[in-house]
């Protein structure tokens, strides 16, 4: 049995470090589950988190089973907005929103995900699990950047994207700002960290206005 790697798609998992670059990034099916507030601090994240990964499990195992397809779990992605994006660039946690999501396998249907979820709720006691939805997402055109190091060392990038990349090219934002996290800070070192940085984009003059 031939294992997939989502990871393996280096156009979406392994971008440059040293500078932007725009990608397609087609439609996905992904776990997610919304919150607010500071990720360090906030048990809702954790109990969120704890939930993408239970339920995440419990679908590959039902593949695997199920339709003789294995795959390596995703990473963990999380998609953050704000009324003002400054406030990712000056780390003001308390004001993030986010979504975090895992990405699933096509070949799983609605129906089967849906038994699973309430199955790995009433299993594992984890109440939680109840708010995550299976949904079919895409961000399309997008600038992405491989971050080495630091989530709190970001901010200068997201600067640079924002102030610079974005509007020298005539773009202007098209979705929530998205990172995915390829380490474990539980077992890297921060300078160590690997983490993708991506901002959904289009063409400024698609709307007849630029990004203030």
């Amino acid at each position: 049995m031939t294992k997939l790697d989502f990871k393996k798609q280096k156009e979406l998992y392994a971008p440059a470090t040293d500078d932007f670059v725009l990608v397609e990034v087609p439609a996905m099916w992904f776990l997610m589950i919304d919150g607010h507030g500071d990720p360090n601090v906030s048990e809702d994240y954790r109990l969120a988190v704890e939930a993408l990964y239970a339920a995440s499990y419990a679908v590959k195992f039902a593949s695997k089973n199920g339709h003789e397809a294995d795959y390596v779990v995703g990473p963990l992605e999380g998609r953050w907005w704000a009324p003002d994006p400054a406030v990712f660039v000056d780390r003001s946690k308390s004001e993030w929103n986010w979504t975090m999501q895992i990405r699933q396998p096509d070949w799983m249907t609605a129906e089967e995900v849906a038994v699973i979820l309430v199955e790995t709720e009433s299993k594992k006691k984890l109440p939680t699990v109840g708010q995550l939805r299976h949904e079919r997402h895409e961000e399309g055109l997008s600038a992405q950047i491989m971050h080495v190091g630091s989530y709190d060392d970001e901010a200068p990038t997201l600067e640079r994207l924002h102030s610079e990349f974005i509007p020298g090219r005539g773009l202007e934002f098209n979705g929530k700002h998205h990172e995915i996290y390829l380490g474990d800070p539980r077992k890297s070192a921060p300078e160590k960290l690997r983490t993708v940085l991506r901002q959904p984009v289009r063409q400024a003059w698609a709307t007849g206005a630029t990004r203030a």
